[in-house]
């Protein structure tokens, strides 16, 4: 049966249509629409808000997170499906995607990050190549006359100030000191190890999402369409597995299709994986369980999940006005190797303001004011995945992880998590601390407890990747070239953070939106590549 068409009317088709207005959708629509003869469309499931000044509070404030209102409600396993523990996996529903609700960490990973990804076989994306790109989507606030950052981007990227710290904050950066880590004035630097205060995507409180930084100035170009509140059900193939558009449930509930000749996906490191399957792409085994024909056969569909496994050291606060909820959430981290690691900077340290902590003996409020010592595993080998349950683009998937299961990445992180319980003796930061409720030490006394801990209770930094990989044609786990390009057919991209072959060594808020960059200057610069 024939769907009907949306926007524009009979025999309308766009050259461009993107899935997702996320980190990466959204600068592939501004880059992509600044060629005025290239008709391109915007899709995206949640609520577009084209006025700055009917932007909601929870958008605004990038001093926490948004948590519940522009959210998808996901869940995952935290350790594997042995566990059966389920807990809440974020993820920003609306346009600026993750960009718009997250903590606006903006960090761009290290060089060596991206010259693995060459090495894998994707050689556009090494080093002297994507520098190009993070320099173009910032401007840079404090290091923007250096050669390696861009001082007129549409990222406002800055660090705070010494008199912005929260005093913990301060404190934290004088106890990393007396352990012995060096001082980093510019954690963006190509050489940057050590501690230092947090590069963020905010001005004053306002988060610089790239519904803000990219959509607001292109937004009023006639040739972009932004199509909020509709989520796209699948891709359409014509019988030569050619792309011929969308179809898509929208605001109303009807089923309409989108024509295009070139469809972009960048629905996210969650969703593209079941944009794929429920168009025919992925495993064979996954398509015929959920009773869709193949278009093309891609094992790499939902497999190799990748993502920050997170631990905590919890720290009852002695000063409850240090954790108040109107104090920025993080400010500092440090960046380091583990101990005996042979992965550079495989490990970082952040102190989080404030701690969501249910341990209060008292029932007074002031003794569940908490702060914690977040250790962070940044160089990852565990891999896990994501699998669909149903066809319904609203259902649930299951998402899970790998955390606790690699040997070597439970090494490094344990590692770091005493490193961080370090910190808590140091003389800068113990003031501050009334007492360390978790890990419990009458509970925990040896190196060989905490590993059991860790492989319990590790759990997301909410950077999933590497669910469509990237790589050449020959390497049976890639989904797409390293241009974005799927394999085996023609006309589809994807463009967002499944594609990287491995998690960078920092949160992936920046890397995505680089991603986004690299691929919509290559649409608009090079149309003829994506064409089929």
């Amino acid at each position: 049966m024939a769907v009907p068409q949306i926007a524009g009317g009979a025999g309308e088709r766009f050259d461009v249509v993107i899935v997702g207005g996320g980190a990466a959708g959204a600068v592939v629509a501004a880059r992509a629409s600044e060629d005025p003869n290239r008709r391109v469309a915007l899709v995206e499931a949640g609520p577009d808000y084209p006025l700055a000044a009917e932007l909601p509070a929870d958008l605004v404030d990038g001093h926490d997170n948004s948590y519940v209102a522009h959210d998808w409600g996901l869940e995952y396993l935290p350790v594997s499906a042995r566990s059966g523990r389920t807990d809440r996996f974020p993820r920003g529903r609306v346009t600026g995607g993750s960009s718009a609700v997250n903590t606006t960490i903006a960090l761009r990973g290290t060089p060596a990050d991206y010259d693995h990804w060459a090495a894998l076989g994707n050689p556009a994306w090494a080093w002297e190549h994507v520098l190009g790109a993070f320099r173009r989507l910032e401007r840079d606030l404090d290091f923007g006359d250096a050669p390696y950052h861009g001082d007129a981007g549409p990222i406002s990227i800055r660090r705070f100030g010494e008199a912005e710290l929260v005093p913990t904050q301060a404190a934290f950066l004088e106890a990393c000191a007396e352990i012995g880590h060096p001082a980093c004035a510019d954690v963006n630097a190509p050489d940057a190890v050590g501690a230092g205060v947090m590069a963020v995507n905010k001005l004053g409180r306002l988060r610089v999402s790239t519904a803000i930084g990219y959509l607001s100035a292109a937004r009023h170009r006639p040739n972009l369409t932004i199509v909020a509140g509709t989520t796209v059900r699948r891709v359409i193939f014509d019988g030569r597995r050619r792309v011929t558009g969308v179809e898509v449930t929208a605001g109303d509930g009807a089923v309409r299709r989108i024509d295009a000749e070139v469809v972009v996906v960048c629905a996210g490191a969650v969703h593209t994986p079941g944009i794929l399957v429920r168009s025919g792409i992925g495993a064979r085994e996954e398509l015929d369980g959920l009773g869709v024909t193949a278009v093309h056969v891609a094992p790499g569909v939902g497999a190799g999940l990748q993502d920050h496994p997170a631990l905590a050291v919890v720290c009852r606060a002695r000063h409850p006005e240090l954790c108040a909820p109107d104090l920025p959430l993080v400010q500092t981290i440090t960046r380091y190797t583990a101990a005996g690691s042979s992965s550079p900077l495989d490990v970082n340290i952040e102190l989080i303001t404030r701690a969501r902590w249910g341990g209060n003996r008292t029932g007074r409020a002031e003794d569940g004011a908490a702060f914690l010592l977040a250790p962070s595993l940044e160089q990852v080998d565990g891999r896990g995945r994501i699998r669909q349950r149903s066809l319904d683009p609203s259902a649930p998937v299951d998402i899970e992880p790998d955390f606790g299961v690699n040997a070597r990445d439970v090494d490094r992180h344990v590692a770091a998590w005493q490193d961080a319980l370090a910190l808590t003796r140091t003389a800068a930061l113990a003031p501050y601390i009334e007492e360390v409720v978790f890990p419990d030490a009458r509970r925990v006394s040896s190196r060989e407890d905490l590993v059991e801990l860790a492989r319990r209770v590790s759990a997301s930094g909410y950077h999933p990747s590497c669910t469509a990989r990237m790589g050449p044609q020959d390497d049976p786990d890639a989904v797409v070239d390293q241009y974005g390009r799927c394999h085996g057919v023609e006309g589809l991209v994807v463009a967002d953070a499944s594609i990287m072959p491995a998690v960078p060594r920092a949160n992936t808020n920046l890397t995505s939106i680089m991603i986004g960059e690299m691929i919509g200057e290559w649409i608009r610069r090079d149309a003829d590549r994506y064409r089929p």
